[in-house]
């Protein structure tokens, strides 16, 4: 070959592989979250409600489910070690891809276990299990040795499961003692096509799905996740019960963990804001008797420190307004959740959200939620019965009140 033919041979080279890719070729994938739960540090034995889980695990296997939003040919596992103070060694982990599947094992840098230093989390290596959108998947973590128990989430509104040994490799587990909270587990991320992307959903108990019936995905981010997965947006809920926006409470506030729960979290593309209410209500009860209630400058520029924060990263942030609370908790120690100058305050904050502040859109569930009749109060079709947060009927009325237009192109 000549001088001249061998530089015609590369330049055909270099055009071919900076061409277009032709008919047939895969698109390009992504990491995308698919599936979240945001840790809480564990309380201890005095507080107001138990924390339902032992205070250690030894030589045990935890077993939970958790209904992604969009599929993918690969997946990988978020395990959290974020409030330890010693690291957690974790012995093996698996996924399976339902219930009664048998599980695949999980590897981190190639090795069946890790561990996890304190304050830190590992993910996992990529692992083939192709998965459909919506499709509930099940995770073990098996902890060989004493572990105590720092982090967890604490209203899985999932049955999971702690047993003896190493069961990872089980389809049917043997000997679980049951509970609704969530150890190890905070994350689950999807490969999926360039176009796909993630709304995350930072709130409190009505995001969390306090009130939502058990084991059947039935919070308002499990049905509005089910209307964006045909377009190929996940919805991820960082909803944490007792959440608030400036205080920390039964877990860190939405401005401490706004970079690790919504920012840090991949493909992320939209937030939606719903929190407040704690804040507004909780000074005064028996969560914080002697704390003094915010003004509304102060959620003001709390809701404004997310936004900064978010369009700093190029993400879409939607408000929510506060839903109706009047009457709420009745007969427990948080009986006095509800009173007028706080639901005055309530009203103040909505009409800023709705009229003056600088999201990119809003979305009104008040307005979606609200007795025609008296709207200070849940709507009764849609009130669990706390007159606090809402039911089945009302996290559906939720997730069908938000335009999908919100989420932009």
């Amino acid at each position: 070959m000549n001088r001249f033919a061998g530089l015609a041979t590369a330049a055909l080279l270099t055009l071919s592989a900076a061409a277009p890719a032709t008919a047939g070729t895969a698109p390009p994938l992504h990491w995308v979250a698919s599936w979240q739960a945001s840790p809480q540090p564990v309380w201890g034995a005095d507080f107001l409600f138990p924390a339902g889980i032992p205070t250690a695990l030894n030589d045990q296997t935890f077993r939970q489910t958790a209904r992604i939003s969009l599929g993918g040919p690969r997946l990988r596992v978020r395990l959290s070690n974020a409030y330890g103070t010693t690291p957690v060694r974790v012995g093996a982990a698996s996924v399976a891809g339902s219930a009664g599947a048998v599980p695949v094992a999980l590897s981190f840098d190639g090795q069946p276990g890790t561990l996890i230093a304190p304050g830190q989390e590992r993910l996992s290596d990529p692992l083939h299990l192709p998965t459909r959108d919506l499709q509930a998947v099940q995770v073990d973590v098996y902890v060989p040795g004493p572990t105590p128990l720092q982090t967890f989430h604490w209203d899985g509104r999932q049955t999971s499961a702690i047993a003896p040994g190493d069961q990872t490799t089980r389809a049917a587990l043997r000997d679980g003692t049951a509970t609704t909270a969530r150890l190890f587990l905070t994350g689950i991320d999807v490969e999926a096509p360039a176009t796909s992307r993630t709304v995350v959903v930072i709130g409190d108990s009505i995001t969390d799905g306090a009130t939502a019936s058990l084991d059947r995905d039935q919070r308002w981010t499990d049905h509005l996740a089910a209307r964006l997965a045909p377009q190929g947006i996940a919805v991820v809920n960082a909803g944490i019960s007792g959440g608030r926006l400036l205080r920390d409470g039964m877990g860190e506030s939405a401005l401490a963990r706004f970079q690790r729960d919504v920012l840090d979290q991949p493909g992320v593309a939209s937030v939606v804001v719903l929190v407040g209410i704690n804040d507004i209500s909780w000074p005064g009860t028996a969560f914080a008797r002697n704390q003094p209630r915010p003004t509304l400058a102060q959620l003001q520029a709390g809701y404004g420190a997310l936004i900064a924060r978010a369009h700093a990263r190029g993400v879409r942030v939607i408000g929510a307004t506060l839903t109706p609370f009047a009457g709420a908790l009745p007969g427990t120690p948080l009986d006095d959740y509800y009173r007028p100058d706080k639901d005055a305050l309530r009203h103040q904050l909505n009409t800023w959200l709705r009229e003056e502040a600088p999201f990119d859109d809003v979305i009104d569930l008040d307005a979606a939620l609200r007795d025609p009749a008296d709207p200070a109060r849940l709507a009764a079709a849609f009130d669990s019965g706390d007159h606090l947060h809402p039911g089945d009927a009302g996290n559906r009325a939720m997730a069908e009140a938000v335009d999908l237009a919100v989420f932009g192109e």
